[in-house]
């Protein structure tokens, strides 16, 4: 019967499929090279395969080791998790949250829904709006903090990520090469006149109105149905649609910040978990910045802002 798997051992086993190298791993471990010869042996005994092939420059991965790999990082990371869920001091209080809706569907949600597992004594109060209703909510005092859409650069805040806002078409379709072209547009929009629709104007492209909505997911369904190509962000491109890119003959509209404000009048350790959750949830952790579906929090770059009243 083979022994059990221990997890100190894979964390050894980690560093060393890292640096290639037996002596580096016991300097970045701080133990000794025969305490960690011994560690591989313990570990190789207990998967009953050879893990590393030994060189004279140092150890490469055996097939079994590239398959220990990647569970072996589940295993140390969801330990590493547990470990700081339950050392983690509670966190009492209300914070209020605002998103826009492009997130309502996307990672951002999964990360408020980690964290008020982690935190259950935490009164958390989420309001899904455009950015201007968000800006106006953070001058009110009636949220913490919010993310909201930066076009111009005049929004004060911490910049989580830039992603532009591009021309999208459905791959069953050939709208994008109608003649006016066929847009879906947001009603009573600043943003829609002064970006999407001057864009086209700039590149001499002919245009009608053939969809009107107030939300980013009446432009996608219109996309996505083939009745008229959308703005909207590369991360939020819909499976069934694509971008227009120049060789299409359609330019990018923007490329918007995606801005962290602040309440200046709230402070807390609450508020600053808070921050610190949506802040990781807008790193990049994939090559075209898509958010990968379920598990824990994901990281992405995200949308910029589709719309502004007024």
């Amino acid at each position: 019967m083979l022994p059990p798997l221990e997890s100190e051992l894979l964390r050894t086993f980690l560093v060393i499929a890292e640096t290639g190298n037996v002596t580096r791993a016991a300097e970045v471990l701080g133990r000794t090279q025969s305490a960690i010869s011994m560690q591989v042996r313990r570990l190789e005994e207990a998967i009953g395969e050879p893990l590393f092939a030994r060189g004279p420059r140092g150890v490469s991965l055996s097939p079994h080791g590239e398959r220990l790999v990647p569970l072996a990082q589940r295993i140390v990371g969801l330990i590493d998790e547990t470990t700081v869920a339950m050392r983690s001091a509670p966190l009492d209080g209300p914070v209020r949250v605002g998103i826009p809706e492009e997130y309502t569907q996307n990672v951002l949600p999964r990360a408020l829904a980690a964290f008020a597992e982690c935190h259950p004594a935490t009164e958390v109060t989420v309001l899904c709006g455009h950015s201007r209703q968000l800006t106006d909510a953070i001058d009110r005092d009636e949220l913490d903090i919010a993310v909201v859409f930066d076009w111009r650069g005049k929004q004060k805040g911490e910049v989580l990520c830039v992603d532009p806002t591009v021309w999208v078409t459905s791959c069953a379709h050939d709208v994008h090469l109608v003649r006016p072209v066929p847009i879906a547009v947001y009603r009573n929009s600043d943003w829609y006149r002064d970006f999407a629709v001057r864009s086209l104007e700039h590149h001499a492209i002919a245009f009608r109105e053939a969809f009107s909505c107030d939300t980013c997911g009446g432009l996608k369904t219109a996309a996505e149905a083939g009745l008229a190509i959308a703005p909207l962000a590369r991360t939020n491109i819909p499976p069934s649609c694509r971008e227009l890119t120049q060789e299409d003959g359609f330019p990018p509209v923007d490329s918007s910040r995606v801005v962290l404000k602040r309440n200046p009048k709230r402070a807390s350790a609450a508020i600053a978990s808070m921050a610190e959750v949506v802040r990781n949830a807008f790193q990049p952790n994939t090559a075209d910045g898509r958010a990968q579906p379920g598990g824990r929090i994901q990281a992405v770059a995200t949308t910029p802002e589709r719309v502004e009243y007024g």
